[in-house]
């Protein structure tokens, strides 16, 4: 019955924060924003643990995994457009997925962070599943990497479409490159509603980051791993 409960109050309150982004357009009221606030706010007040509410709420984390492969539909249906520009996509996203480790590395030393923070954020530029299985390869601490993950894709996601306006990119394979490898799977959701090429191109940029940082982790994550041990 509690799981029941609490995953209809789960899907209720994403409900409610969805129509609010509908209704007034704000990134405040961006779904993936505004419903863990409200969950947070809930199982604080009702004074549910943590741990009960991820245990009870299993079934929308197991609804994750079909999830991703979904995007495999949108993909095959453009498959003579992304052999057309692979080289583009390839070298965009190998190039994304350097950046984004290196500067997650750079940027904890900056603020001094603790080697387990360290480890756990450098794969949060990857979609959840695989960033967890990236994170306990190299030692770090999956359920901090999930979090990294979600606060990654939630900017991302909230800041990305500004970005893209602000660098006034007009190709689709910009734009969906851009939200994919900046935002995986909330940037692929946001690149929905722009448009179905953007969308394509936002879902093969999620998948190939993943790939190209599951090689980075037997590579380039232990050469940062050992040059921050030996400082």
């Amino acid at each position: 019955m509690k799981i029941i409960l609490l995953t209809a109050i789960t899907y209720l309150f994403y409900l409610i924060s969805k129509w609010g982004y509908k209704k007034w357009n704000n990134p405040l009221f961006s779904p993936l924003l505004l419903t863990p606030l409200l969950l947070i706010a809930f199982i604080t007040i009702f004074h549910i643990s943590a741990g009960s509410y991820l245990q009870s709420s299993k079934l929308l984390t197991h609804l994750l995994g079909p999830a991703t492969i979904a995007f495999a539909v949108p993909i095959y249906k453009h498959r003579l457009l992304l052999k057309k520009y692979y080289m583009i996509i390839l070298v965009s996203v190998t190039t994304g997925t350097i950046v984004a480790i290196i500067s997650s590395y750079f940027l904890s030393i900056l603020i001094n962070l603790q080697s387990d923070f360290i480890i756990s954020i450098i794969p949060r530029s990857i979609t959840t599943p695989i960033a967890i299985e990236v994170s306990q390869d190299i030692g770090g601490l999956p359920t901090l990497t999930t979090v990294f993950v979600i606060l990654t894709g939630i900017i991302g996601g909230i800041i990305g479409p500004y970005a893209i306006k602000l660098l006034a990119l007009k190709s689709s394979i910009a734009k969906g490159l851009t939200l994919g490898m900046g935002a995986h799977g909330v940037g692929t959701s946001k690149a929905m509603e722009i448009g179905e090429q953007e969308a394509t191109f936002s879902t093969l940029a999620m998948i190939l980051a993943a790939w190209i940082t599951v090689v980075w982790g037997s590579s380039l994550i232990p050469l940062l791993m050992n040059v921050m041990s030996s400082s």
